[in-house]
Formats: structure tokens, sequence, C-alpha cells
């Protein structure tokens, strides 16, 4: 069982109970390879009432069909939730115009108080490198947030203004104590959620390529050279094929961290590892 909740992770969490009621609305970044899996369990439980807007991050790297159901899936229970490229420079545009049709009512309000804006303030959660920092540069139009692809960039919280009627807290990326599940915690070290350094690389080499021999075979095939043969082998003969077609003789953690870094970089094409059919009718918390 991976497992990593370092101390800054339980001084974010903190930092998060102390500073919600400064805010109008949560800006909860779930990763669209995995939206599920990357659903942070203390986010609900600290926002309670406040309004959530639930954001797919990296949908450029997910399957589009996917990602389609699973804004409908959480729609349905009642979320806003919009998927998006953070790389794109109409994405702050879009967000921004997204929190104020959400918000209305509150604007108004404020209107009719005698504001002639009203100020909007959000917080931005999320697990370790789900795209947060990506996002919040484009919203601010600069480079005000730390950017890296690797999990655990962000160590302390920053107010970031947009403009006149966004203000944004920036938070470090936050996991939660302990993962239900073997299959949660490869997920979300396969997506970069969680330090490279701390899981056995092969053993989330093996998951993935479990899951792109059935989903992503073509992909897979083309990536590493191999023919249709080679896909009625074990996971680790599969493993133990590709290693020798890098070049990697039998350093086989290197060859799944090849794999690993190769997905991540959609080289072994558009993926989603969480499916709303694998709920079997389960509510988001």
């Amino acid at each position: 069982m991976i497992q990593w909740f370092p101390g800054h992770m339980a001084k974010a969490i903190r930092q998060f109970e102390e500073n919600i009621h400064l805010v109008d609305i949560v800006f909860e970044l779930v990763d669209a390879r995995c939206p599920y899996s990357s659903i942070n369990p203390e986010v609900a439980r600290i926002s309670q009432d406040k309004p959530r807007l639930m954001i797919l991050t990296k949908s450029d790297l997910a399957n589009p069909n996917i990602t389609n159901q699973w804004l409908s899936y959480f729609r349905a229970q009642g979320y806003a939730a919009i998927a998006i490229d953070s790389k794109k420079n109409t994405t702050g545009k879009y967000i921004t115009k997204v929190v104020k049709e959400l918000l209305a009512d509150k604007i108004d309000e404020a209107q009719k108080k005698g504001f002639d804006k009203k100020v909007i303030r959000a917080i931005c959660v999320g697990v370790p490198n789900v795209g947060k920092s990506t996002l919040l540069n484009q919203i601010v139009k600069r480079r005000a947030a730390q950017v890296g692809n690797r999990a655990g960039v962000t160590k302390g919280q920053q107010w970031l203004r947009s403009s006149d009627e966004l203000e944004l807290l920036d938070t470090p990326g936050i996991l939660w104590p302990k993962f239900q599940n073997d299959e949660i915690a490869n997920k979300l070290a396969l997506s970069g959620a969680i330090k490279d350094s701390i899981y056995h690389s092969d053993d989330v080499g093996l998951f993935a390529l479990h899951f792109f021999r059935e989903f992503n075979s073509d992909e897979l095939i083309n990536r590493y050279h191999l023919n249709e043969d080679d896909m009625e082998l074990s996971d680790v003969d599969l493993l133990l094929k590709i290693t020798e077609k890098l070049g990697m003789h039998d350093d086989y953690e290197r060859a799944s961290m090849r794999i690993i870094l190769d997905a991540r970089k959609g080289k072994i094409g558009r993926f989603t590892l969480d499916t709303v059919s694998d709920l079997n009718n389960e509510e988001v918390e």
C-alpha cells in the first residue's frame, strides 16, 4: 500500500480549514485521467455548504468521451463541473465567466448594497500535480504560481489577484491520510499525484501496462515497437520485453519509470483510469 501524508500536508489541511470562511467558492481540481480517484474527501468535509466548482484538469490528456460521461455524472450529483485544458489561453476567461454565473445572486446582492463590483474570492484545492499552478497562472495572466510537472511543488499558500472581480487563494496539493485501496494509490501514482521516490516503479509500471494493453493496445504497440503476439504475454513478461526493447537490459524499474513518464506525457495515447460504470451507482461524498 502506497502511503504519503507528510507534515506539510497536515498543515495545508489546517490552513484550508482556517481560510474557508474567507472565500465565496471552492475550486476543486481533479485530474480528468482519474476524476473519481483524485477527489479528496477532505475537501467536501471542510467546504461544507460553500459552493464548489469541480474542475477536471488535463482534459487534453484524457479520453474525451469518458470525460463527458464524468461531467454528466457530477452534474447529476448536483455539482457545477467543467473540463479544461489548463494550457489554453482562453481557460482563465472561461472559468471567470462560469464563476460569475454560479455566484450571480451574490454579485447582484452586493450591487444592491452599493458595491460597484463584488470581488469574488476563491480557494483552489486538489491533489498534488493536478495542474493547479498552471491553471492559476492562466487565470491571473502571469507566472504568479510556481509550476512543475511533479508532486509537491507548492509548499505554501498565497493570494493571487486576477482582476477587480476575482481573487484566488492558492494552496499546496493535498492528499489524505489513507487511500481506500491499492488501485486508487496506483492511479494517483501513475498520474503524478504521489512522489515518484516513495513507491516501487515496477508495481505502478505493471499497473499501467495492464491498463494500456486493454484500452490503448495500438498506442502501446507503436510506442515500444511491439507486435500483436506480445499482447498475449503476461504483464510481467511484457515489461521484460519492453525493457529489452528500450535497451535497458534487466533494469526493470528504470523501464517502468519510462512507461510511467510516457503515460503522463500522453505518449501512449489519451486515457482515463476511472469510468462512471465502475461506481455501481455510488455517489460522490
